[in-house]
C-alpha cells in the first residue's frame, strides 16, 4: 500500500504541465504504470473468476484510457461489468432445471425406501409363517401345550394380514418405477442442459420441458394413496411418460414445394430413401420387438397374479387349521396341524418366490421396455407426419439417434429396413429383431 500511495503522489505531482522535465515524467510514469495497475489486474482477475463460475464466458473489451499528457494505455474492462442479464425465458429454463433435479433426488430417495420395504417385509413375513410352521409341526405330535397352538394362529394371521398389504402395493415394483423415473428424469435435465448450453432457449423450448416434466409426473407418482399405479390391470399396457404431440397439416402443393429442392431432393438431411427405411424400421419395432415385450408381460402378469392370491390363501388355510389344531389332541387335530405347516411351508416358499425373485419389478421393467419401443414408433411417426421438412429434426441425425437407441449401427440399421421391406413383399415373417439393447 505504501508503494501504491508513493506511486500515486509521484504520478500526479508529475503530471502538472513542465517544460523542463516533461521527457523526465513520461519516463518515470510508464515506469510505475505497472505497479497502479496491479491492483486494477488482480480486481478483473477476480471479476471474471467470478462471472466463470456464475457461467458467464464473455471475452473482455480493451478501452483506450488517456491518463495524461501523451500518456495512452490499453485496458481490458470484463464484458461482464455492462450489466449482462439473463433473459426471461433463461430463468424459466433453469427453474425447470432446479425442479427437475429436485425430482431426481426425490425419485431416487423414495426407490431406496421402498427397495428396503421389499426386503424388510420379506425377511418379517417369512420369518413369522416359518416360526408359526414349527409350533404347527409340534402341535401335530399331540402333547404341545395350548399356547404353542394359540401363538401358531396369531402368527399365522399375522402373516396374511401383512402379505395380503405386500401383494397389494408390491414394493419391488415400487421401487422399480422410481428408478424408471430417475432415469428419465436425468434425460430430460441433461437436454435442458444442452439446450442451454447450445442456443437461447426459446418459450416453446420452456413449454415442451414443462410438458414432458408433468407427464413424467402423471406416469411415475410419488405417493401411494389415491394415486399408485395398478398393480394388477385387466390388460397389459406399455408404460407411457410423455406427452402426446401433434404435427402441423399443409395442402399438398405446399408440401411439394416445400419437400422438394432444384434437382428433386429433400432438404434437411431427409429423402425419400430415408423415409422408406424409417417407416420400415417403425414396422419392425411394432410387429416384433413391442409385440414380444407385450407377450412377456402378459405372462409375469398372469403369474404375479397368481402368486399375490396363493401366499395369503395358504397362510390363510394354515391360520383356519391352526385353529382346529388348537381344539385337542384327537386324530382330527393332529392332521388340521400337519395340514396349517404344510401350507405354511408352501406359503413361505411362495413368497420368497414372488419377493425374492421380484416378479412386481420384472412386470414393470416390461412395461417400460414396451414403452420405450411404442415412444420410438411415435417419434418415427410423428416426425415423418410433418408435412415441412424443414421443420423436422435433421434427417441424418435422425437416423443416427434412431441407430443407437437400438444399439445398432447406420449400416446394420439400414440393413434391418431392406430386410422388413423384403419381408413384407415376400410375405416371410422376419426372424431378426429390431433392438439389439434389450
Amino acid at each position: 500500500m505504501a508503494s501504491l500511495a508513493s506511486s500515486t503522489l509521484n504520478f500526479m505531482s508529475r503530471s502538472i504541465p513542465s517544460s523542463c522535465s516533461s521527457s523526465k515524467m513520461m519516463t518515470r510514469s510508464a515506469l510505475r504504470l505497472p505497479q497502479l495497475f496491479n491492483v486494477r489486474s488482480t480486481k478483473k482477475q477476480l471479476v471474471q473468476e467470478l462471472d466463470m463460475r456464475n457461467g458467464h464466458h464473455a471475452a473482455p473489451v480493451q478501452q483506450l484510457l488517456d491518463l495524461s499528457n501523451g500518456v495512452k494505455v490499453a485496458v481490458d474492462v470484463p464484458r461482464e461489468s455492462m450489466a449482462v442479464s439473463v433473459s426471461a425465458v433463461e430463468q424459466q429454463m433453469y427453474s425447470l432445471l432446479e425442479a427437475v433435479l429436485d425430482r431426481v433426488e426425490m425419485h431416487k430417495n423414495i426407490g431406496e425406501q421402498r427397495d428396503n420395504w421389499n426386503t424388510l417385509l420379506l425377511n418379517s413375513i417369512n420369518m413369522m409363517t416359518l416360526t408359526a410352521t414349527a409350533l404347527a409341526g409340534l402341535a401335530a405330535g399331540g402333547e404341545a401345550p395350548v399356547a404353542v397352538k394359540v401363538s401358531s394362529t396369531i402368527l399365522f394371521t399375522a402373516s396374511t394380514g401383512m402379505l395380503l398389504v405386500m401383494n397389494k402395493i408390491q414394493p419391488s415394483q415400487l421401487a422399480e418405477e422410481q428408478r424408471n423415473a430417475v432415469r428419465l428424469f436425468k434425460q430430460i435435465e441433461s437436454e435442458i442442459r444442452s439446450v442451454i448450453a447450445m442456443r437461447a432457449p426459446t418459450e416453446a423450448d420452456v413449454e415442451v420441458m414443462m410438458e414432458r416434466v408433468l407427464a413424467l409426473d402423471r406416469a411415475y407418482p410419488l405417493p401411494l394413496l389415491g394415486s399408485m399405479l395398478e398393480k394388477f390391470p385387466k390388460s397389459f399396457e406399455p408404460a407411457t411418460w410423455w406427452p402426446r404431440t401433434t404435427v402441423s397439416k399443409t395442402s399438398a402443393s405446399t408440401v411439394a414445394k416445400k419437400k422438394k429442392t432444384s434437382t428433386g431432393e429433400m432438404k434437411n438431411g431427409w429423402s425419400e430413401d430415408l423415409e422408406v427405411e424409417m417407416r420400415a424400421i417403425a414396422d419392425v419395432l411394432k410387429k416384433k420387438d413391442e409385440e414380444d415385450y407385450l407377450r412377456l408381460g402378459s405372462i409375469a402378469l398372469k403369474a404375479s397374479k397368481v402368486l399375490a392370491v396363493s401366499g395369503p390363501a395358504l397362510t390363510g388355510l394354515a391360520a383356519v387349521a391352526s385353529v382346529f389344531a388348537a381344539a385337542g389332541s384327537s386324530g382330527g387335530a393332529v392332521a388340521a396341524a400337519l395340514t396349517a405347516a404344510t401350507a405354511g411351508s408352501l406359503a413361505a416358499a411362495m413368497n420368497t418366490f414372488e419377493h425374492g425373485g421380484q416378479v412386481g419389478m420384472v412386470v414393470e421393467m416390461y412395461r417400460n421396455c414396451g414403452g420405450v419401443f411404442r415412444l420410438l414408433e411415435e417419434s418415427i411417426e410423428t416426425t415423418l407426419e410433418e408435412s415441412d421438412v424443414e421443420m423436422r429434426e435433421n434427417g441424418e441425425m435422425f437416423e443416427r439417434k434412431v441407430a443407437l437407441k437400438l444399439g445398432r449401427s447406420l449400416s446394420q440399421l439400414r440393413e434391418l429396413a431392406v430386410k422388413s421391406i423384403y419381408s413384407d413383399i415376400t410375405g416371410v415373417e422376419m426372424e431378426e429383431f429390431g433392438s439389439k439393447l434389450f
